[in-house]
């Protein structure tokens, strides 16, 4: 007899895990399917599982296709079970296709094809259908934005549009996508939400175009160039209800959030100042360094240094000065935001060609907080106090490219649960 086995979270049950579990029962005569539990999941950054392990498990032995149902719930367990039940296949979809090839020593590994079109005709009746997600731009950061979705329970994403159809088609291959064009209306027509990573001169044309079709919209930073614009998108987006959320990952980031609730608690009493630098020795031939209107080290990276400067010392600044080292094309190649409040001041630093420490400080009256580079992926922190042998120290995971997390919480509000906006309101967002 001939065993198989494979693994899923299997949550929000559709048709593409019907049919991949319809493909690994043929492949031989028994199979296995082990369901994972929620806490397995998050511990190895699978987010925001919505159906209880009881019901996934019944999910998948309605299907009549599993021989047996068991539980995963620890790193290791694959190779465990494949030589605790003797088996002779492992399998799992082909989004996977590498990822697994340790288990090759033993048993037969196969990646099963993934099924595309999928739509959410079995859970549609549901609370919480899947969520069609198009790409618009093909570039760097899209590319980190497909494989973090699959982390992400409950979307799918299915399409891309550039304007380079040869560029769309390109990626729409690599990620196995459903669909690639140059006409963003033909991608809005397939989807229920965007996500803009397109070049940022292009950010709110395509926001606004995505809302007035009745999409919900992840757009990557800078939202928009003028606090009008952004002020109209987020009106836009309450009028029709629908989810707008800007993409500045660190917002959305487990430690970052930590970070943020510490200081906000007291723990170094009021806070006075916040320090915060993000400079890169860019390539000068890149866009950052080579586009004049839309280039430079505060376009690029202004965002991630205003965040917590923003959230902690609020929007209410009474002063703000730039100063900037131009190069020879005029893009600021550094740059200084010096913010006075009424009770506190504020340092952001940005760059693109001068190269100074990134880390973020936090100065209060009983103490401070320092998050070393890269503050931005926050993973660690310390509370420091005026005696040096106090100090607290904070540890917070940071999974894959951490756009899983904004991806996430994205899904969740959309999902209803409006407690997650928290963590970058749209007043903020404007403000930045």
């Amino acid at each position: 007899m001939k065993k198989v086995i494979t693994y899923g979270s299997f949550d929000l049950f559709h048709e593409g895990h019907y049919h991949l579990l319809k493909r690994a029962k043929a492949l031989g005569d028994y199979l296995i399917v082990g369901v994972t539990t929620e806490q397995y999941d998050e511990s190895r950054g699978k987010l925001n599982i919505v159906d209880s392990l009881d019901k996934r498990i019944e999910h998948v032995r309605q299907t009549g296709f599993a021989d047996e149902v068991i539980v995963e719930d620890h790193p290791g367990q694959k190779a465990e079970d494949v030589q605790k039940f003797s088996i002779d296949i492992f399998t799992v979809g082909s989004d996977w296709t590498g990822a697994f090839d340790y288990m090759k020593q033993y048993c037969k590994v196969v990646y099963l094809e993934r099924t595309k079109n999928v739509s959410s005709t079995i859970i549609r009746t549901q609370q919480y259908p899947i969520i069609r997600i198009g790409v618009i731009g093909s570039g760097r950061i899209a590319t980190r934005f497909v494989p973090e979705a699959k982390y992400v329970s409950g979307v799918i994403v299915n399409s891309v549009c550039n304007p380079c159809r040869n560029s769309a088609e390109k990626f729409s291959e690599r990620f196995e996508l459903d669909l690639a064009t140059d006409d963003p209306m033909v991608l809005l027509d397939a989807v229920d939400a965007v996500y803009i990573a397109s070049p940022h001169e292009t950010h709110y044309g395509y926001a606004k175009q995505a809302l007035e079709s009745r999409k919900h919209v992840l757009c990557e930073k800078p939202l928009a160039f003028q606090k009008k614009e952004a002020e109209e998108l987020y009106a836009l987006a309450a009028a029709k209800k629908l989810v707008l959320l800007e993409a500045i990952k660190t917002a959305y980031c487990p430690g970052f959030v930590q970070l943020v609730g510490i200081a906000k608690s007291g723990a170094i009493g009021r806070i006075c100042d916040v320090e915060a630098c993000f400079t890169r020795l860019a390539d000068k031939k890149r866009r950052e360094c080579t586009d004049i209107k839309y280039g430079g080290g505060f376009t690029e990276f202004g965002s991630h240094t205003l965040l917590p400067i923003i959230k902690l010392m609020g929007t209410d600044y009474q002063e703000l000065r730039f100063d900037s080292i131009l190069g020879g094309n005029g893009i600021d190649l550094y740059t200084k935001a010096s913010f006075v409040y009424e009770n506190g001041m504020a340092l952001s630093k940005s760059g693109v060609g001068v190269k100074s420490e990134g880390q973020l400080v936090i100065s209060g009256t009983e103490g401070y907080i320092l998050a070393e580079s890269p503050w931005w992926l926050t993973q660690y922190f310390e509370v420091r106090y005026e005696d040096p042998g106090k100090k607290e120290r904070y540890f917070s995971k940071f999974l894959g490219d951490g756009l899983r997390y904004e991806i996430s919480d994205f899904v969740a509000m959309i999902q209803g649960h409006q407690n997650r906006a928290f963590k970058f309101t749209a007043e903020e967002s404007v403000a930045i």
